[in-house]
């Protein structure tokens, strides 16, 4: 995968407005953004993920023969214009908010600034992979948080929408919070734990369970996790495990990481049965670990009624986000460069669904903190060049209900601004931490969501916000807009 040239990795239409921009000669600075506009899984926020791969893309972007020859065998594109592509590099500035981050609906996630036949180009490739592994991180913190502190496994790959799906979900289901993954392409390539058990036909292999499980054991005296629900749990398959652990105990190996695995029945009463068998035993501090098509809310339902279960297995539900297959994330034009004036004129998209206007300008991102709780009050998208100071009041306001404000004092809040340079000039500023380091701080920011923001049916929307001077450009676009319409119609 990683050896593939992924510049032709976007849709045509990027291609065919590059050309037009070129024969055009329109090719002025840009301003995009990438945002979403609401939260995946009918939930309080998401996590943002993909900007290291963000950051691999833009650095091998590159038309080489292999691609000028195949562009040219379309019949869509000139000679002039695939010279010039032959020589072309990415020359602009990216900004994204940081991996692991939480993040939230309308705000910029990615800001693209940059010649527009460079922007355009990138937008597809930017959008997927911000979107998927967004939406996988998501997923997975979750999953995680449902777990409520019990260890999650990622092991989705064979149900994955294949290979980079599969490997790259991996990555940002660890971002998300798992502990490990059943993908071992995923632990190499992203230095990750890789953890598994064995399966049925471990068992159906043997001439009898005992014997498979003996055998195991011998192998893997240190991570012994025994698969239980081959033939019948109760009655075969885990008195078959104490009695392993029983004669691993008396040959002196010591116990270290083993237990029992469930991947079908009744797993609430299953679990609870089984930890009265392993505690009649002597083997209080055995895993009990399930999988079996779990998502968020069945852990939680199990979690609920009692079940014994410490260690989770979650494959189908987690890596294609089974209940909501897509992120929605969008690649919109914000603002164009004058020349002459050296500024930035904002660009509005207005639409019959309110929800599609879009917020003009050259913008950033800020986080609004309480100094006494540490978490987060409210985001606030403002415009690049306004400045905040702490020791200044600040007041807030619902940009649709704007008679509903939160009005801060010095000394009760502090801001941080969001998106971090990652390209300047087309060269890469930004070294993406590690993924382990990315799922630690993703954990940080998590708890600075009141668990109202995380709780999994309908939880406590945070607030985002615009700024005054951003929320006064925005309504003078959409009035010059609509007196335009009435002229035209005129």
């Amino acid at each position: 995968m990683d050896s593939r040239n992924l510049t032709l990795l976007t849709d045509l239409y990027e291609l065919t407005m590059m050309q037009g921009y070129y024969k055009e000669n329109r090719n002025q600075t840009v301003v995009f953004d990438v945002f979403y506009r609401s939260n995946p899984c009918s939930g309080g926020y998401a996590v943002m993920a993909g900007v290291d791969q963000l950051m691999d893309y833009i650095r091998g972007l590159k038309f080489g023969p292999d691609e000028i020859s195949y562009l040219r065998s379309t019949g869509f594109f000139d000679e002039d214009f695939l010279e010039y592509l032959a020589d072309f590099r990415f020359s602009g500035d990216i900004y994204a908010i940081p991996e692991g981050s939480v993040i939230f609906p309308r705000e910029p996630l990615v800001k693209v600034v940059a010649p527009i036949m460079e922007a355009q180009l990138v937008e597809t490739a930017i959008l997927t992979l911000i979107n998927h592994q967004s939406l996988i991180a998501t997923k997975a913190s979750r999953v995680v948080y449902a777990a409520n502190g019990d260890g999650v496994m990622e092991f989705g790959l064979r149900r994955a929408q294949g290979p980079d799906a599969g490997t790259y979900g991996a990555r940002a289901a660890m971002i998300g919070g798992c502990i490990g993954t059943s993908n071992v392409l995923a632990g190499q390539l992203f230095d990750v734990p890789v953890k598994g058990t064995h399966a049925h036909s471990w068992i159906m292999s043997f001439p009898d369970e005992l014997t498979a499980f003996r055998t195991y054991a011998r192998l893997y005296p240190d991570a012994c996790l025994l698969l239980v629900d081959t033939y019948d749990t109760l009655k075969s398959g885990i008195p078959h495990a104490i009695r392993v652990f029983q004669e691993m105990k008396a040959a002196g190996r010591k116990l270290k990481f083993y237990g029992i695995r469930m991947d079908s029945g009744d797993l609430a009463y299953l679990s609870k049965e089984a930890k009265k068998m392993l505690d009649a035993a002597g083997f209080t501090d055995a895993v009990i670990s399930a999988s079996s098509d779990l998502d968020e809310y069945l852990i939680q339902s199990l979690k609920n009624q009692g079940a014994a279960i410490n260690s989770w297995g979650v494959g189908t539900n987690m890596i294609t986000s089974n209940d909501c297959p897509a992120f929605g994330g969008v690649y919109k034009l914000a603002a164009v460069l004058d020349e002459a004036s050296g500024k930035f004129i904002p660009k509005i998209k207005i639409s019959e669904n309110t929800e599609k206007v879009t917020n003009p300008g050259n913008k950033t991102v800020y986080r609004i903190y309480s100094r006494a709780t540490g978490k987060i009050i409210a985001d606030l998208i403002a415009l690049a060049d306004e400045k905040y100071e702490e020791s200044n009041p600040l007041l807030l306001f619902d940009p649709v209900d704007t008679w509903k404000k939160t009005y801060l004092r010095p000394g009760e809040y502090r801001m941080c601004e969001m998106l971090v340079p990652v390209f300047q000039g087309g060269r890469c500023i930004y070294t993406s931490p590690s993924v382990m380091e990315i799922r630690d701080y993703c954990a940080a920011q998590l708890d600075t969501l009141w668990d109202e923001t995380r709780r999994l049916v309908n939880p406590h929307q945070v607030h985002v916000d615009l700024s005054h001077e951003l929320y006064h450009m925005k309504n003078r676009l959409l009035d010059r807009m609509n007196s335009l319409n009435q002229m035209q119609e005129v």
